[in-house]
């Protein structure tokens, strides 16, 4: 009988987090633009994807809990399967079957996982992978879809690393190990911690003892944990209510990085604060198309925050919190929004949340089903979206010999949170996607192609030196509707700096601070 270990508390959440209409798998769609060969592939996951136990591994349940154990009757060809889309335009067919497989269960008596080739892809190829999230987290399972990758078509087929993946953490250990473990680069990187916020987190890490002082911990953990429970929902609109399990999914051509950073630099702002902005104003415009009142409208998200130091390389299991973000989607003009994305986003730099958060699943995961369920839903009752937002290799990679030419992962939605939005970054350029429950956003698409009109009138509005005017929107968006072309063809030339740097409009600046770097 094969050796049998127990599932981490965080995991142990994840996999009981399981519902009809909400499944806890993370979703990808990998495009490819040439043959992605079928006897390769498999060969490439033998060799580089089944060192990881877990994908050979299944979960049991017992009266003791939940367990890892390895599939006596493993079959790769189970889990790797070939499919051809119906006649018609590639695009829509593909998001179609992406949503689809979204809300397909896996078979609880195998490992829970499965790759989807699809041949004759708009001349390449494409691959939906599925991935339950009690196996990993979206930050190790792209390290996984990395070791996977070669950085030329020609690459020799070889293994990956040896990679031992099976120690996790026991139900003991997590508390100290997972939350006040240092985690310096991973959050630095995830939210980019200010160095007041580091020392903040180092102070916890060296003198642990102080998460249950709540009287010098004053607006520390403990608040924090408060500010959670008696968190507000945030606005009543469409994308909240009850989903009915059938997906929807839509993405984005990408978008230049370079260009994106270019405008971020000139206000100021991060590439993180354009890009949520972007999320804003493109969900503000479909509320508007649907006739939908906006004043006031803020749409939370619940933000994954990878919690991993450099001793987690090579691991799976899950080491991620989450902040809330509120969106302001009520704000119409662009510069006012992205000044208040950065200042919210400023604030979450210096928050406990992300630990919070994971010690919130880590304990859930120990107790009872239904208390867990109770926790859980009082969190994802309060936000509307779930949204992540990745940076990945800025370089072309290949698979099997294939060269990948777009990506996008979705993270599951928790409890009754019925939309999933998910930002990636790969080779220089941006991709943007959502994944919807149907009965609140059957057409997902007319949100996505939204989000780059969101950014581009920034950038059109730098490039035609109209900054001033923003302090009427109106006149904004009448120059825009005036002379796009102009403002294309100065993009195309040789864009000119602004000669001083701009100071923020006026109706913004009352409420946010002066634009600075991140």
């Amino acid at each position: 009988m094969s050796k049998r270990e127990r599932l981490s508390p965080v995991d142990t959440a994840w996999l009981r987090m399981d519902r009809p209409a909400n499944l806890m798998m993370i979703v990808g769609v990998l495009i490819f633009d040439g043959p992605l060969d079928h006897a390769r592939l498999r060969r490439t996951l033998e060799a580089r994807l089944l060192p990881y136990r877990r994908f050979r591994q299944k979960v049991t349940l017992d009266a003791g809990g939940a367990w890892w154990e390895d599939d006596a009757d493993f079959d790769l060809d189970r889990h790797l399967h070939r499919s051809l889309l119906p006649p018609g335009e590639a695009k829509p067919a593909l998001q179609k079957m992406a949503a689809e497989l979204a809300a397909q269960p896996f078979d609880p008596n195998h490992p829970l996982w499965s790759f989807h080739l699809v041949d004759n892809y708009q001349g390449g190829a494409a691959l939906v992978v599925r991935i339950h999230h009690c196996i990993a987290d979206g930050i190790a399972l792209i390290g996984v879809m990395l070791s996977l990758t070669d950085t030329s078509p020609d690459a020799p087929e070889r293994p990956g690393p040896p990679l031992d993946m099976a120690r996790e953490d026991g139900p003991d250990s997590f508390f100290w190990n997972r939350v006040f473990e240092p985690v310096t680069q991973g959050m630095i990187t995830a939210i980019n911690l200010t160095t007041q916020a580091w020392l903040k987190y180092f102070e916890l890490i060296t003198h642990p003892a102080q998460l249950l002082d709540y009287g010098r911990q004053g607006a520390g953990i403990a608040a924090e944990l408060g500010n959670l429970l008696l968190m507000p929902a945030d606005s009543p609109t469409r994308f909240k209510g009850k989903p009915g399990g059938s997906k929807a999914m839509a993405w984005t051509e990408p978008m230049p990085l370079a260009e994106i950073k270019a405008v971020g630099h000139a206000l100021g702002c991060s590439v993180n604060d354009l890009l949520l902005s972007a999320v804003a104003g493109a969900l503000r415009a479909y509320l508007v198309e649907q006739g939908d009142a906006v004043e006031g409208v803020e749409v939370r998200a619940l933000v994954p925050v990878n919690m991993r130091s450099t001793a987690d390389e090579g691991k799976l299991g899950n080491r991620f919190g989450l902040v809330t973000l509120l969106l302001p989607v009520y704000m119409e003009n662009p510069f006012e929004r992205v000044f208040e994305v950065r200042r919210r986003m400023e604030e979450l730099k210096c928050s406990y949340q992300p630990a919070v958060a994971l010690g919130v699943l880590a304990a859930t995961g120990m107790a009872p089903k239904l208390v867990q369920d109770i926790a859980l839903n009082i969190l994802a009752n309060k936000a509307s979206a779930v949204m992540t937002n990745v940076p990945g290799p800025q370089q072309p990679l290949y698979m099997a010999g294939a060269r990948l030419a777009q990506q996008m992962f979705w993270v599951p939605q928790s409890g009754d949170i019925g939309m999933g939005v998910s930002i990636l970054s790969y080779n220089g350029r941006v991709q943007f996607g959502l994944v919807s429950d149907r009965r609140f956003v059957a057409d997902p698409e007319r949100i996505v192609t939204r989000f780059r009109p969101e950014f581009e009138k920034l950038l059109y509005a730098l490039l035609l030196e109209l900054w001033p005017g923003m302090r009427a929107p109106d006149e904004i968006e009448r120059s825009l509707a005036r002379e796009p072309a102009a403002a294309a063809a100065r993009m195309r030339n040789k864009p000119r700096k602004p000669r001083r740097k701009p100071a923020a409009p006026a109706a913004a600046a009352a409420s946010t601070p002066a634009p600075g770097a991140d």
